[in-house]
């Protein structure tokens, strides 16, 4: 009876292996390269865009697009590494999807719906794609996901509003693989340029997304203490902090 009992439980683990592998459940993450082409063709190492180009190779743009609408992140097979790479990669491009459908625009803003009430009925709130089978929209990537499930305040320097105030679009795509030295780069490039911050040691007129964001640089510190963290210029600690003026004009 006991080596019977033995059988069935070898059989049915047997099975389930069997089935586990036929029905393809470990995912994997996509590959970013249809993006990373893209990217290096029609972005700028300053982070300028040239969304005509875009246009252009719209058919390309939908290809990557597409397979990450069919390819959510699954938690339980991918690293973190990959699922933020995934994000940070699916909110930029279809960010410039939505650029690319309505040019030539003037500001990402000029798209938003013609009854809008300010923070809830928003371009950014617009549902106009589906990740996993979920209508999904630029709002819920950035704060339902990226900013709920992973406590890296990096992010705001890599996901990018197609506006000329918004830290550069990198002109690469983001991989699991050099995802902590792309978003290293990105706060100090974005933190160190007068375009966007202006640091001195006892004064700093810095991006209005400090003021946004806030919470998410103070965790672990003061804003700056976090400034200092990547600021080639030491910021005294008394030191004057105001925001300078955010331009929403197209990033082309």
């Amino acid at each position: 009876m006991k080596t019977l009992t033995i059988l069935i439980a070898l059989f049915l683990f047997n099975f389930s292996c069997g089935a586990y592998e036929m029905t393809g459940a470990v995912s994997k993450a996509p590959s970013h390269e249809i993006f990373d082409e893209l990217l290096k063709r029609y972005v700028s190492k300053e982070g300028k865009v040239n969304y005509k180009g875009f246009v252009e190779e719209k058919g390309k743009l939908q290809k990557y697009l597409d397979l990450l609408s069919k390819n959510a992140p699954d938690r339980k097979t991918w690293s973190k590494d990959e699922q933020l790479a995934y994000w940070i990669n699916a909110y930029n491009a279809f960010t410039i999807k939505l650029i690319a459908d309505n040019y030539p625009v003037e500001s990402i803003k000029d798209l938003n719906p013609t009854l809008t009430v300010p923070m809830v009925n928003t371009v950014w709130t617009k549902k106009f794609f589906k990740i996993g089978g979920e209508d999904t929209s630029l709002d819920d990537i950035e704060h339902k996901i990226i900013r709920k499930e992973f406590e890296e305040p990096r992010i705001h320097f890599a996901v990018n509003c197609a506006s000329v105030s918004c830290p550069p679009l990198l002109n690469e795509a983001f991989t699991a693989e050099k995802l902590d030295k792309q978003l290293e780069k990105a706060a100090k490039d974005f933190i160190n340029n007068p375009k966007y911050n202006k640091i001195s040691k006892d004064k700093a007129e810095i991006s209005q997304i400090f003021s946004w964001f806030k919470g998410d640089f103070t965790k672990n510190g003061s804003l700056i203490d976090y400034l200092n963290k990547y600021s080639k210029v030491e910021i005294n600690s008394k030191a004057k902090i105001s925001n300078l003026k955010y331009d929403w004009s197209l990033n082309e």
